[in-house]
């Protein structure tokens, strides 16, 4: 990792303030134990003030200040957003929506992925800043752009319609093979010439779903391009590793990060909670597993995360005394190496004037920034975790291009969702205290014990035929309805649902039957279901579970099936959540996981990190009541040695280094 230990890092804008306040947020770094800082991230306009004129003579001095005070740096290219200059002179760069509608500057990202000119303009920039800085002895890493895709991952544009047709080029070789991909003979979209071809704007009807598919293929496929552009000019330049950061999170969607990161060097995820959901703590470790999937289990960066409150929320929630501590040892439990936050000062003007920082607009005689000198002297003592990894042996399978087809226009019911079923089921291992991979469809899965899919509507004839060798080999795996439907090319799998997984499940679906909203059915178990049912018959599989109303009584809700050495289990309707976990308990214990955990809502997660000869336990306590942990070690966060019950109190963190396992 880039820092040594568990780092501490911030955003700084020193663009913002003037230098004598640059001196004494230099000071009040070190009293912090700030490891790395990011400054550069939004440099452009004062770099390149007007076309081709260059000043570094800010980016110099606050450069130099960090280094003399030890401080490492972790350089952003200045990309982000484009200054005023460049949209007045070339306002073909500017991006333009779905209806048509040109996007205008003001915010940020008002620039088109597909525009040659901004990428020509853009790679110019980079190019000075990575020959000036590129050897500096305080840089620890670059920073390619920032959150990339956020606002802009789709455009409209003429450039947009060029770029899309040499991508569709690439991937179908002719027309007549789009046309096959697309489905094009329905509603006589069948093209007769590439020029024919555009993005997917917005229509007066569902628009065909093929194409919009591949329209988020190629945008993120673009974006990832313009990356890539950035890192050649870099490694001209420099020696020093290099990465983006990363929106794994509840709202974002629009990069298939799987095909990211392994372009990274250092992955890196941005990371807020988010107070629209149920439970933004249990988002949150969902977003660390995936992103520690993402760096294919290694140690992983947190590049921001939030002291408090952001500013993009309908309710901007502050966090409670030892909150942002619990948060950011959360992250770490599960895999981050370093904890940064945006931002360092809060800024006095600007869309995020309101959003929280280290030093809040009250200084530094206030609540907040001890918590922020509490939190650098906790991470100082979890030193030694660095470089460990996550142990666990159920994985839950992730795919943002399943996303973006199962919540397509058109579907058996707007109620369904991917994301809030990828949830339903993670949540459930995570209340039976066990901890989760996330990982992708393609991923190797024999070292897992029980694998979870969650909802995995498309899904390759590659990736579907490795889980069924998985499990046929003697794997367990559970997989919920609306999977297994469509192949690649958001083709459906004629035959009977679950399509790629009716002979491994034991199971034929004739037709969906959804619920419509507020109406439930029971099952023989006791339990209840919503959203969701299926007219299914079992060929091999045993029930479970059946109907015992609604519009199905007697048919199978849940089954099971022995498929060669393993186990398959079926969850054909959306379970209440006990329920649910009422069967993944079964599974769990068939397939053998022990959770680490105890059994509730999650209010108390119990993850280990090891490397050989060494191992870390840590027990978080989201509660409001004291909980107790059985152990035998040193624990790290107080100082104090375990042997027996030990005692996390409400809403802190304890941190074990076992004695033995």
């Amino acid at each position: 990792m880039i820092t040594a230990g568990i780092g501490l890092g911030c955003d700084y804008n020193p663009e913002q303030w003037s230098p004598d306040v640059w001196r004494e947020d230099v000071r009040l770094m070190r009293q912090a134990g700030i490891d790395i800082v990011a400054i550069n991230i939004f440099g452009w306009a004062y770099l390149e003030p007007r076309p081709d004129e260059y000043d570094f003579t800010g980016l110099d001095a606050i450069v130099r200040l960090l280094h003399e005070h030890d401080i490492k740096i972790n350089l952003g290219t200045g990309t982000a957003s484009p200054p005023p200059w460049l949209a007045t002179r070339h306002p073909e760069i500017l991006p333009v929506a779905a209806d048509g509608t040109t996007l205008y500057p003001g915010g940020r990202q008002a620039w088109c992925p597909s525009s040659p000119v901004f990428r020509r303009r853009a790679l110019a920039l980079v190019e000075r800043v990575a020959r000036r800085y590129g050897e500096h002895p305080a840089l620890a890493l670059w920073h390619v752009s920032n959150e990339l895709g956020c606002h802009n991952a789709h455009c409209y544009d003429e450039d947009t319609a060029e770029a899309f047709r040499r991508w569709l080029r690439k991937r179908y070789g002719s027309v007549d093979a789009l046309n096959d991909g697309w489905g094009t003979s329905f509603w006589s979209q069948r093209y007769g010439d590439w020029s024919e071809v555009r993005p997917p704007g917005q229509a007066l009807s569902a628009r065909n779903p093929g194409q919009v598919l591949d329209f988020h293929r190629f945008s993120s496929d673009e974006l990832l391009d313009y990356y890539r552009d950035e890192v050649e000019v870099l490694r001209r330049h420099s020696a020093v590793p290099i990465t983006t950061n990363f929106m794994v999170t509840a709202h974002i969607r629009n990069l298939d990060y799987w095909t990211w990161a392994p372009e990274m060097d250092v992955v890196a995820n941005d990371h807020y909670l988010d107070h629209r959901l149920g439970d933004p703590t249990a988002e949150l470790a969902f977003a660390a597993d995936l992103t520690r999937g993402l760096a294919g289990g290694q140690p992983w960066m947190l590049m921001e995360s939030a002291v408090g409150a952001v500013t993009w929320q309908p309710h901007n929630l502050t966090k409670a005394p030892g909150e942002a501590i619990r948060n950011s040892l959360t992250h770490v439990a599960r895999g981050a190496d370093a904890v940064c936050f945006f931002q360092w000062r809060a800024s006095t003007q600007g869309a995020e004037k309101f959003h929280s920082a280290l030093i809040p607009h009250a200084g530094t005689d206030t609540e907040a920034w001890r918590e922020v000198l509490r939190l650098s002297a906790t991470l100082d003592r979890l030193d030694e975790v660095a470089g460990t990894t996550v142990d666990t042996d159920v994985a839950l399978l992730f795919s943002w291009q399943a996303w973006w087809a199962c919540d397509g226009e058109s579907r058996p019911s707007q109620d369904l969702r991917y994301l809030d079923q990828v949830h339903r089921a993670y949540n459930a291992v995570r209340e039976l205290g066990a901890t989760t991979d996330v990982v992708a469809p393609s991923a190797a899965l024999d070292r897992y014990r029980l694998v979870v899919v969650p909802c995995l509507h498309l899904v390759s004839d590659q990736e579907a035929a490795a889980i069924q060798a998985y499990v046929a080999a003697g794997g367990h795996v559970l997989v919920t309805f609306y999977s297994g439907i469509v192949d690649q090319d958001d083709r459906i799998r004629l035959g009977g649902y679950p399509g790629a997984f009716c002979e491994m499940l034991g199971v034929s679906v004739e037709e969906f039957v959804p619920l419509l909203p507020g109406h439930e059915v029971s099952l023989d178990t006791g339990g209840r279901a919503r959203l969701w049912t299926e007219r299914l018959r079992t060929t091999t599989a045993r029930p479970v579970a059946r109907y015992v109303g609604g519009p199905l009584p007697g048919v199978a809700a849940v089954t099971r099936n022995a498929y060669g050495a393993g186990t398959a289990w079926y969850v054909a309707t959306e379970l209440r959540p006990d329920a649910l976990r009422d069967v993944v308990r079964e599974a769990v214990r068939t397939a053998g996981v022990r959770p680490l955990g105890p059994e509730g809502d999650g209010s108390v997660e119990v993850v280990r990190r090891s490397a050989p000869g060494r191992s870390y336990l840590f027990v978080v306590n989201h509660g409001t009541r004291d909980a107790e942990y059985a152990a035998t070690g040193l624990e790290l966060v107080t100082g104090d040695a375990v042997n027996g019950l030990m005692r996390i109190p409400a809403g802190e963190v304890r941190v074990i280094r076992e004695e033995s396992r």
